[in-house]
């Protein structure tokens, strides 16, 4: 069964490779400021954390199942993540400032990663069948790291273009304490989630294994 990730990040594909799956990549032609901004003037509202990341992530799927049509059989996946922090939206800080300010508060705190998916199931010849939903995980952060380790985990750039401006599975992970719920969410996608998602549009997990390493 194949499998189409929606999606330009390298941490969501190395996970979905962990797991034994090789998929098809896609970038989604979405503006995701746009299609909030869009969202929010119609429902006169700002959209919470876990509807924001629900309504990108399908909109991501949406787009690219759209383009691969019905002759493609299998799942597409969307996604979507935010980093929340005592009611404050943090997205990638982009700049080394920001990320460096960013750590320096966070530090001895817990956040919540909240993190949409969108699985949906293209077969020939029949209608597209969607399933959603959003996953969140807490994040806890060491209290003593300190202004000189901010500093060098800054200066690899690694936290400039990701949520929140960390990692879990890489340079970042020795400077968070704990994580509450699924881990993979914290990566980019919540494993279990899409694996329900999968099951739920009648496909079979297991079916889903393509790489090497996991026959």
């Amino acid at each position: 069964m194949r499998v189409c990730l929606a999606s330009t990040s390298p941490a969501r594909l190395q996970l979905l490779r962990q797991a034994g799956i090789e998929p098809d990549t896609v970038a989604p032609d979405v503006d995701e400021e746009a299609v909030i901004a869009a969202v929010e003037e119609r429902e006169r509202r700002r959209l919470p954390a876990p509807e924001h990341v629900l309504v990108l992530a399908r909109r991501k799927a949406a787009e690219v199942a759209a383009r691969l049509g019905t002759v493609y059989d299998g799942f597409v996946l969307g996604g979507d993540s935010m980093f929340e922090i005592d009611g404050e939206i943090l997205g990638k800080p982009h700049t080394a400032e920001a990320a460096t300010a960013r750590w320096r508060a966070m530090r001895g705190r817990t956040g919540v990663l909240h993190s949409g998916h969108s699985v949906i199931r293209l077969s020939p010849g029949l209608p597209a069948r969607e399933a959603a939903a959003v996953a969140e995980a807490s994040v806890t952060f060491t209290a003593d790291v300190t202004d000189a380790e901010i500093d060098a985990y800054v200066a690899t750039g690694e936290p400039l273009a990701v949520a929140g401006a960390f990692t879990v599975d890489s340079l970042g992970g020795p400077f968070i304490e704990s994580v509450t719920g699924d881990p993979s969410t914290v990566v980019g996608m919540s494993l279990s989630t899409i694996r329900h998602l999968v099951r739920e549009l009648g496909g079979d997990w297991p079916a889903l294994w393509n790489r090497a390493e996991a026959s």
